[in-house]
């Protein structure tokens, strides 16, 4: 008897008891039945609420850098697993690659979330966005941006396509945000991504209610959401624009992101004629881009735009490496390099579209619409109606402004080749796609790819310059990137999924706060000038992150600066520069009174005036930032250096952190010098030798 999909909610497997309504989930190649799917019965609000107070309070006791390491544990808690959705996988119709995409790429962007969220955010729950707003001239009222987590739940409404990635590449952002998650995925799939939230719950790794899966419809979810939530959608451009006129999102101020469906472009610059090595990049990457996923991806290429004079050698190409490199078939069969679609409605569907392009004018000339003979998994061939295949196909237009060929998506491996004649013929052509997700350009003559992308940047998300020099490097046109901005504006939803912390700010709320140097100081966790600092007597190079306090801080002795300083300190660098050198040439200078000091002159001393040189439990300068030169100072002048402890960052798998030192240098006349970030690295706890000591 064939079970139901269960659903993980309020932290436990629910399944319905004997619903009346169900959907059925057949396997791509066969047909066989999977499993049932149905949430009648299935408490969506609750679930909702379960995420707003269990995973918002589990998730908020967490830093940072605490959810990064659980990213990091999650995936390689699923990579000890990922056989097992591998082989569940090939159900959905992907072959071994096609998987690997989905599964190896979702675990991959797990990793990256976890390196950038403790590279990049702070050990804490407010991030700091942008310098500090002086708003009093004595400096005792301040501005300052900060990203504090939204207090919602984020739901995922995701695609067939990627089960795995497309739940982890939301899911990951989210988390680190602090935002509980609510997957829906796509029914004809959903047991791959019910599979790998299966793995997460049984890790015991998972914090209570950051993450809930519904497997099955949700028409009641939008009455259930409120301000403070975020929803997350890939699908059909259609569904999004129905969504986002739901009040809860036009009035009640609940976040919507879309990621639609994009008919993205590949431009074949007039340089990359047949033969050389960008023609063959270009046709090898429209061919992968028709058969991975068997063309199910929103990245895929629709629109193969080509120098008119091309045209026939380009068809020709795909139609020789189609018929070398692609083998269609069941992927659990031997050697087969493109599966079916997800579900034979999708074959429908695509066929159905495919129709439309055709009746608009298009011809197929690479490939039939009739049923394709496919391996099978005892290794012999013919033809499986109860799969959802379909042949790759390539369509050309006569007429390449006709409206169709920019309108219409056949989600599936499916292109159509259009002409252009110039330069801005092709711009034009990529535009009308009414904005895309990506734009390839296949050119090795830097100015035709910089006039193409002057041009096509505003409809796309984003771009890939491809040529001989980066064709074997290049992960791709349709390879969206964890670090890179995944989105596109107008048709292609207007969203920037991933993009690196760009995709975590989303699931936060920017807010600008006013107030006082203390104030500031307490509600960020990192010292403001102004805010109270601290001299016990105790150099704060003496402590350890246990012991050091944000406002510690240290006033070196001062020292003069002499001429002889200044000429030993250029002969011995070599850097003679006239300002230090030439007293009518320096005082001619806008900027000088005459021969100053080097400011990395100013810079050393500083180090030498502040620095306790015993071991102890700084380890090392780690770097120098934001550094500022104000005021020259010239022979004969002091300087002093303040050193203020001003953010402290401990590393969770290490024993020692990160602190973030204030650094000041002002001259005899206590004017501004120098500012900038000195940042050492610091042992977590006393060295045996100090706390002996």
């Amino acid at each position: 008897m064939t079970e139901y999909l269960p659903s993980y909610v309020r932290g436990e497997w629910w399944t319905p008891s004997s619903p009346e309504r169900s959907a059925e989930v057949r396997d791509a190649s066969t047909g066989d039945v999977v499993t049932l799917v149905s949430t009648e019965g299935l408490d969506l609000a609750g679930a909702l609420e379960h995420a707003r107070s269990v995973g918002q309070k589990s998730l908020g006791a967490l830093t940072f850098h605490q959810r990064a390491v659980l990213l990091k544990q999650f995936a390689l808690a699923l990579t000890e697993r990922k056989d097992e959705l591998y082989a569940l996988s090939s159900r959905t119709g992907a072959t071994k690659n096609d998987s690997w995409v989905d599964i190896d790429g979702g675990i991959g962007v797990l990793f990256s979330y976890s390196g950038k969220g403790r590279r990049e955010l702070p050990n804490s729950r407010v991030h700091v966005d942008g310098p500090v707003e002086p708003l009093s001239k004595d400096g005792s009222f301040l501005g300052r941006h900060v990203y504090t987590t939204l207090p919602g739940v984020a739901v995922q409404i995701n695609a067939f396509n990627f089960p795995v990635w497309g739940s982890l590449e939301k899911f990951a952002p989210a988390f680190l945000a602090g935002m509980p998650t609510v997957v829906k995925p796509a029914t004809p799939t959903g047991y791959l991504a019910e599979a790998m939230v299966r793995i997460l719950v049984e890790s015991g790794l998972l914090p209570d209610g950051s993450l809930q899966l519904v497997s099955g419809s949700v028409p009641d979810l939008f009455e259930n959401l409120r301000l403070g939530d975020i929803v997350g959608f890939t699908g059909s451009a259609s569904t999004a624009e129905s969504l986002k006129a739901h009040p809860a999102v036009q009035t009640g101020g609940v976040r919507f992101t879309a990621e639609t469906d994009s008919i993205n472009a590949s431009v074949l610059g007039t340089d990359a004629v047949e033969g050389t090595p960008e023609f063959d990049a270009y046709v090898r990457q429209l061919v992968t881009e028709m058969t991975t996923k068997a063309g199910q991806k929103c990245t895929a290429i629709r629109r193969a735009i080509v120098p008119t004079g091309s045209a026939d050698a380009v068809i020709a190409a795909v139609q020789a490496r189609i018929a070398d490199k692609t083998v269609l078939g069941d992927p659990r069969a031997e050697g087969v390099t493109m599966g079916p679609l997800a579900s034979t409605a999708q074959r429908d569907e695509v066929l159905r579209q495919v129709g439309r392009l055709q009746t608009a004018g298009g011809r197929i000339v690479v490939g039939t619409t009739d049923a394709p003979e496919v391996r099978l998994t005892d290794g012999g061939t013919g033809v499986a109606p109860e799969g959802a295949f379909v042949s790759p196909l390539l369509l050309q237009f006569d007429d390449s402004r006709t409206d169709a060929a920019h309108l219409i998506e056949a989600f599936g491996p499916v292109s159509s080749l259009l002409t252009y004649d110039t330069t801005a013929d092709a711009a034009a052509l990529v535009a009308r796609g009414g904005g895309s997700l990506v734009t390839s350009i296949a050119t090795h003559d830097p100015v035709q790819a910089v006039d193409l992308a002057a041009r096509i940047a505003p409809f796309n998300g984003r771009m890939l310059l491809l040529d001989r020099d980066d064709a074997r490097s290049s992960t791709g046109h349709g390879s969206p990137l964890p670090n890179l901005v995944h989105g596109g504006p107008g048709r292609a939803g207007g969203g920037e999924e991933l993009g690196g912390i760009r995709a975590v700010l989303h699931h936060m709320q920017r807010t600008a706060v006013q107030g006082s140097p203390e104030m500031l100081t307490a509600l960020t966790g990192v010292w403001h000038a102004g805010a109270a600092a601290h001299s016990d007597g105790r150099h704060p190079f003496r402590k350890s992150l246990a012991e050091l306090r944000i406002g510690d801080q240290i006033v070196s002795a001062s020292r003069e600066v002499t001429l002889a300083d200044i000429e030993t300190f250029a002969h011995f660098t070599g850097d003679t520069f006239y300002a230090h050198m030439d007293e009518t040439a320096a005082a001619a200078n806008p900027f000088f009174p005459g021969r100053v000091a080097h400011g990395y002159l100013l810079v050393s001393w500083a180090a030498g005036l502040f620095v306790d040189p015993e071991p102890g439990p700084v380890l090392a300068n780690y770097g120098l930032e934001n550094l500022r030169f104000i005021t020259p100072v010239s022979p004969g002048d002091t300087i002093r250096v303040e050193l203020t402890a001003k953010q402290i960052t401990p590393r969770e798998t290490d024993e020692y952190g990160e602190v973030r030192w204030d650094a000041v240098i002002r001259n005899q006349s206590d004017e501004l010098v120098a500012t900038y970030d000195v940042l050492t690295l610091v042992n977590k706890e006393p060295t045996p030798e100090v706390a002996a000591a």
